[in-house]
């Protein structure tokens, strides 16, 4: 079909669909996006909390223990209460679950790709998922197709379509009409969802959304983040398995010596005994077992990461927060990264004056202030006009003056618009018939014009490339004509171009300009233009009209020096890798104190000298790398991590995504970031500053720290349950806990606490210390005593108490007589105010202001309500306990506290 037709019959125009009608095609197709696999449900999630090996052992005990209790009608209320604890602790399993699963989801949405439409007449930024059959779609370098699309209008497009044909090389497209049944690989005017344009510009209408595009018919599932586990999760799935083997080795030792021992004390061994020694012994595996560290490690990293997005951080794998944890080099952008991304020109240099221009941001108001009469008002216009024209960014007002596109371009906008020059208007006046697009190879764009009849190329770029390509310089009205171009009309008065010829003298003037303007850290572009007249020509990008400079500011951003004296801090060396002069870049970094007495400082030129081992000699001594194309990053990078550095790269360009894939931590940018970068990224930076990488390599530090700290904690707690049970059975004591005792202790001290370390706030100086080696172990030397010890206090301060209140080795519960209900009371709660002041040991903070560590206190606190409630409730006849005694609380708080000295003086010793 022509163009006109398919517009026609998608009931769409060149002004796009209004809001209304795109929210009802919205509900009649659906969201513009892939139907994924069939993910876990709430019900399943719930159900696998009661799957494991040991709880269905537990339950299968119940039942028979209940049986039991039936038949010698001795009643079964302890079993209905073991059963309620086994549910409870299932259903907190599931909130965890849940909300790993919730975060991951809700990281996934946030992580989804925008497109640019025209809706009423007007251009806007849209998620992708929003986007309806007659949409018209704005394209260009860099964008991945978010929706299947007839082209309307292309500027020398390219799109690599690999990713749905496999064709390898990047597919030339036009807006000719094709024959019926085409293949998919030779339909040239269309563009198909999940492919990429890789050069030119394009606009189009959607044809096919969702599952209805060739992606959605071919069912290519494209799986975000959540989908694989994290090295961490691994190592302690791994781990957790085989401290399962050992605590069930334990179990069964516990469970045939408690037989045993009732076999040579009583010479009897009574059913009720087998089944209560059977139920201790799997309670302790319930309990003891850590099955739930890999969801609380889930948990912890979704926890983080949204902390992460709520800093401008959107973590796309979650591999990434641990490795931020142990980044020891950050090598970012100057643009928009170090600097506030809101370019504003400063200085204008032409016909030997410079002028300056006031005014700053993206508001268009400000004067040019002219030092003599070799310049006036005109020629300025006419320099502004071919920066207005040879450029895609557009000034809109939404509440304030924004601009959608580069930044650079903004900024060249901003100014013509200063001179009272409308871009919009521009471009309908001199309509735009062709163009060769920027790319970091060239640092140049040229926009080509239609004029009179006559073809105008707009040229700007880098002015040493620039200046290279032109043979001319505009020089007003000074010299003779060389040529005459209708380009400068207005008001039907047609103004003729004077030009010269470029003398040698000129070129290193100009570039003695263009270095004092960089030295003072503007960012500088030449700006040149060519007379093609009516004719073809295939090296437009030659003998050029050099017309003039323009100098802008990016300042640097407020909090960028404070961010890199806390990089310093955290042995985290920051270097600065920016495409732009080295004048410009070192006049930044100085500002920054990035840059030090001693740096090194390499442009493209230094680099392309060096051979692979000589950078690697130098690489750790230099600070900044200016000129640099995206193939110098990837060098940069193999030279830091062959020195063995946890590198994080930033980038925003297409050529920038090898570069993104091969960091450890691949940056991109939200604002300005191309598609393609974003989709090699591991993070993506929401406001493209500097400060937000920081942030989130200071967040990955706290996930980790916190992640450690809940599994030592675990792990110490219920290595002090085993050694509870099993050296007083070994010793002869009667049975310390019963199973129902266990899992209380299991459910109130491992749940609230335990979920409470990883929401807490990161600990005091934790940008303080050195990156963390990606070798170091969870489950360190450190950390294995720290268990050790803990066990073993809680252990002896366990047994001691229930050894001071009547049990001895070689006696049973009965022989206590009424006594064994407060002994097992006082070494029940003795060993729960254990693991409590376990847990305040992993705070954050110091006593005074022990406050602000207020999940920790919470949780605590409703761990010790929690036990007041059983022990002073008619609910201690079910838990078979009694009342205690103010002395009996003081007693218990005197021995379980030592375990928290000796953790605080150890700590103190360290």
């Amino acid at each position: 079909m022509k163009i006109d037709g398919v517009l026609k019959c998608l009931e769409s125009g060149e002004d796009g669909l209004s809001e209304d009608e795109a929210k009802r095609r919205l509900e009649k197709f659906g969201f513009n996006e892939l139907e994924e696999i069939r993910r876990i449900t709430p019900l399943q999630i719930f159900i696998r909390q009661f799957t494991s090996l040991i709880v269905i052992i537990l339950l299968v005990a119940v039942v028979i223990s209940a049986i039991i209790a039936y038949i010698e009608n001795s009643g079964y209320m302890e079993s209905i209460a073991i059963l309620i604890i086994v549910i409870l602790n299932g259903i907190f399993g599931f909130i965890q679950e849940y909300r790993a699963e919730k975060s991951i989801e809700a990281l996934r949405k946030l992580t989804a790709l925008e497109a640019r439409v025209i809706r009423d007449g007007k251009e806007m930024k849209i998620p992708s998922r929003e986007l309806v059959p007659g949409d018209i779609i704005l394209l260009e370098t860099g964008d991945k197709v978010p929706a299947d699309a007839r082209l309307i209008d292309v500027a020398k497009l390219q799109v690599d379509e690999s990713s749905l044909t496999g064709e390898s090389i990047p597919v030339e497209k036009e807006t000719t009409v094709l024959k019926e049944d085409v293949p998919i690989a030779e339909r040239k005017n269309m563009v198909f969802m999940g492919t990429i344009v890789t050069r030119g510009r394009a606009r189009a209408v959607v044809v096919e959304t969702g599952m209805r595009t060739e992606f959605g018919k071919i069912a290519t599932i494209i799986q975000e983040a959540g989908d694989k586990e994290t090295p961490l999760q691994i190592k302690l799935a791994e781990f957790g398995k085989w401290l399962s083997l050992i605590t069930i080795g334990i179990c069964v030792v516990v469970f045939l010596t408690g037989i045993i021992r009732e076999l040579l004390i009583e010479n009897v061994l009574e059913t009720e005994f087998i089944v209560m020694m059977f139920m201790a012994a799997v309670g302790l595996a319930v309990a003891a077992i850590p099955e739930g560290l890999p969801a609380i490690v889930t948990i912890s990293l979704a926890i983080g990461v949204q902390r992460m997005a709520k800093r401008n951080a959107l973590i796309r794998h979650l591999p990434a927060v641990e490795t931020l944890g142990c980044t020891t080099v950050i090598c970012s952008d100057k643009t928009g990264t170090l600097t506030r991304n809101e370019m504003t020109v400063r200085e204008i240099y032409m016909n030997d004056e410079m002028i300056k221009v006031t005014g700053s941001g993206y508001t268009p108001e400000g004067e040019f202030i002219f030092n003599d009469k070799n310049v006036n008002t005109k020629d300025i216009e006419f320099l502004l006009r071919i920066c207005a024209l040879c450029n895609d960014a557009k000034l809109i007002y939404n509440e304030k003056w924004e601009i959608l596109g580069d930044p650079t371009e903004g900024a060249l906008i901003v100014a013509a618009a200063k001179a009272g020059l409308n871009k919009e208007e521009l471009e309908r006046k001199y309509p735009r018939i062709d163009e060769i697009p920027f790319d970091s190879e060239r640092k140049l764009m040229t926009t080509i014009h239609s004029i009179d009849g006559k073809k105008i190329a707009c040229v700007k770029g880098a002015p040493d490339v620039l200046l290279e390509r032109c043979s001319y310089i505009y020089k007003g009205g000074k010299t003779r004509k060389i040529h005459e171009v209708n380009f400068y009309a207005e008001d039907k008065v047609i103004l003729y171009l004077t030009v010269k010829k470029l003398s040698e003298r000129d070129r290193e003037k100009i570039l003695k300009i263009n270095q004092m303007m960089g030295s003072n850290a503007l960012r500088v572009l030449g700006v040149a233009y060519r007379d093609i007249g009516d004719r073809n020509s295939d090296n437009i990008e030659s003998n050029l009209v050099f017309v003039g400079l323009v100098g802008m500011m990016d300042p640097p951003r407020d909090e960028v020096s404070e961010s890199i004296r806390k990089c310093r801090e955290a042995g985290i060396k920051t270097v600065m890798v920016t495409g732009d002069h080295l004048m410009t870049a070192e006049a930044i970094g100085k500002q920054i104190g990035l840059l030090r007495e001693g740096d090194i400082k390499l442009t493209n030129e230094d680099l392309d000298k060096l051979s692979d081992n000589e950078l690697e000699d130098i690489v750790e001594d230099v600070a900044l790398y200016a000129r640099i194309s995206p193939e110098h990053k990837v060098r940069i990078l193999d030279a830091l991590k062959r020195k063995g550095h946890i590198v994080a790269m930033t980038g925003d360009g297409v050529n920038d995504a090898p570069a993104l894939k091969k960091a450890d931590i691949g940056v991109a940018m939200g604002i300005t970031g191309t598609d393609v970068s974003k989709e090699a990224s591991d993070m993506i930076l929401t406001d493209d500053n500097f400060a937000s990488i920081v942030n989130a390599v200071e967040e990955g530090r706290a996930i980790y720290s916190s992640i450690k700290k809940f599994v030592q904690y675990t792990l110490s707690s219920n290595f002090g349950e085993i050694l509870v049970i099993f050296v007083g059975i070994l010793l002869g004591f009667p049975l310390p806990l019963i199973a129902i005792q266990i899992l209380w202790v299991n459910l109130i001290t491992d749940g609230l606490p335990g979920l409470a370390l990883g929401l807490d706030p990161p600990e005091f100086g934790i940008m303080q210390k050195p990156p963390r080696s990606p070798k170091e172990r969870i489950i360190s030397k450190d950390v294995a005593q720290t268990i050790l010890i803990v066990g073993i206090v809680m252990c002896i301060g366990t047994l001691a108490m229930f050894y001071h209140y009547g049990a001895r080795p070689g006696m049973n519960l009965e022989a206590l007589g009424d006594y064994a209900p407060k002994a097992q009371c006082v070494a029940f709660t003795t060993l729960i105010m254990f693991q409590l002041f376990n847990a305040l040991t992993y705070r954050t903070r110091p006593f005074s202001r022990i406050i602000e560590n207020k999940w920790l206190l919470g949780a605590i606190i409703i761990s010790i309500l929690l036990q007041l409630t059983i022990i002073y409730t008619p609910m201690n006849s079910i838990f078979h306990i009694v009342p205690l005694d103010l002395i009996d609380w003081i007693k218990i708080i005197l021995i379980s506290s030592t375990l928290f000295i000796i953790l605080e003086m150890r700590k103190k010793l360290k």
